[in-house]
């Protein structure tokens, strides 16, 4: 006997993407049981009652004044090679269950590492596992005993550190929140230094001249990495090619839905094999923090292919001049005040007219700013993740909330 459940349904099919075209609202969601039903209500009734919490409740990343966040919309080509995953299910810790995935995976990695001078790597579930993995490896290959990275660094930095039972020091920022040089120690020789290219609150970008001044240098690049593909911003990120190790979240600058992660290492047949473990169950080495793990190189594999470099250049250049063209009307309005520079496509700006960041916000669109906290003080932040954020909707909203 077939159980119908795990057999394609084009009706069932059909009615998801119906949905999915055309969202239903959240007012018309029913509430869901508080506890495990005994008897199920069949597939196609799950979709209908489904539709308005999980597409009708969200939040749209790709509407006109979408721009709050580091995440962006994904293109409808990663939609549906991730349907395609979920149907076939490969686990890329055993090449007979994923003979293809793991050589595509290898190719995605291929294309990108060398614009960041690395010589190859490997997927992670975002980029706090690939700090992870790049301190793992760090430990492993050059005996470090202390992690320094800013103030302003992720918090998967002082996790990880945590986790490999390593010393870990921030070190003050300046006034446009990139690592203070001055304030680093003289002696780094049992050190990982983290370099962050794209910090969470401001964007700011490390001073990547001091990569190599260490033990080991990692360069946290999950957010601003991808501008290494746009040859009008690629020299932000001048001097990431002498890193010993760079993360990159696929799930930020490079479209993809979430999970999707990327972490690269300049000699990467040494990293791997540090980081790898055997198994009697296993025909090849496991590499790396995860054990199973899915196929998600393969929407962004699909995603490169349908754009190519110029289509994700454009893409990313597209909305660099979204946060530029925002920076400078908010430069020239009485009532803004901002902190800068911006130069990773993050935008924060207060008002000045006694208001405080936290009302203006709540004055605006849901979605169009979001609030973080530098040097003592709240900031309405904005963030260019969202190629087709309309200047001018977002643009009326601020005036009207600054009026």
């Amino acid at each position: 006997m077939t159980d119908p459940s795990f057999q394609a349904d084009p009706d069932g099919l059909r009615q998801a993407l119906d949905a999915l075209l055309a969202p239903s609202s959240p007012e018309s969601a029913q509430p869901l049981p508080n506890a495990l039903p005994e008897e199920g209500c069949g597939e196609r009734a799950v979709l209908d009652r489904l539709a308005p919490v999980v597409l009708g409740g969200a939040r749209r990343l790709g509407a006109p004044d979408a721009l709050a966040h580091m995440d962006p919309p994904t293109p409808w080509i990663a939609w549906a090679l991730t349907l395609w995953n979920a149907s076939l299910n490969q686990n890329l810790l055993h090449p007979d269950v994923a003979p293809a995935a793991r050589g595509l995976e290898a190719r995605v990695v291929d294309w990108l590492a060398p614009a960041f001078g690395m010589d190859g790597g490997h997927m992670a579930p975002g980029s706090t596992l690939a700090n992870l993995t790049a301190l793992w490896a760090a430990r492993e290959l050059r005996g470090v005993r202390r992690v320094i990275a800013s103030d302003a660094a992720h918090l998967s930095v002082a996790k990880s550190t945590h986790i490999l039972g390593l010393d870990y020091q921030a070190v003050q920022t300046d006034g446009t929140g990139r690592l203070d040089a001055a304030a680093l120690p003289e002696d780094l020789s049992s050190t990982a230094l983290v370099l962050t290219a794209g910090t969470t609150s401001a964007g700011a970008i490390d001073d990547l001249a001091l990569v190599a001044r260490a033990a080991w240098t990692h360069v946290d690049a999950a957010w601003a990495g991808p501008l290494r593909f746009s040859p009008r911003y690629a020299a932000r990120l001048e001097g990431v090619d002498r890193a010993d190790s760079v993360a990159v979240s696929a799930h930020k600058w490079l479209f993809q839905p979430k999970e999707s992660g990327l972490i690269f290492f300049r000699d990467n047949k040494a990293a791997e094999a540090a980081i790898s473990f055997g198994g009697a169950y296993l025909a090849v080495p496991n590499v790396g923090v995860l054990g199973s793990h899915g196929a998600v190189a393969v929407p962004l594999l699909a995603t490169l292919m349908a754009w190519g470099r110029r289509g994700l250049e454009a893409r990313i250049d597209r909305t660099m001049e979204i946060a530029e063209a925002l920076w400078q009307r908010l430069d020239a309005h009485p009532n803004a005040a901002l902190y800068g520079p911006q130069v990773s496509g993050v935008v924060l700006w207060r008002p000045n007219d006694g208001r405080s960041a936290q009302a203006l916000r709540e004055a605006l669109p849901a979605g169009l700013a979001s609030l973080t906290r530098v040097d003592g003080k709240d900031w309405l932040r904005h963030v260019a993740a969202n190629p087709n954020a309309d200047l001018d909707t977002i643009w009326q909203a601020i005036e009207r909330a600054l009026d």
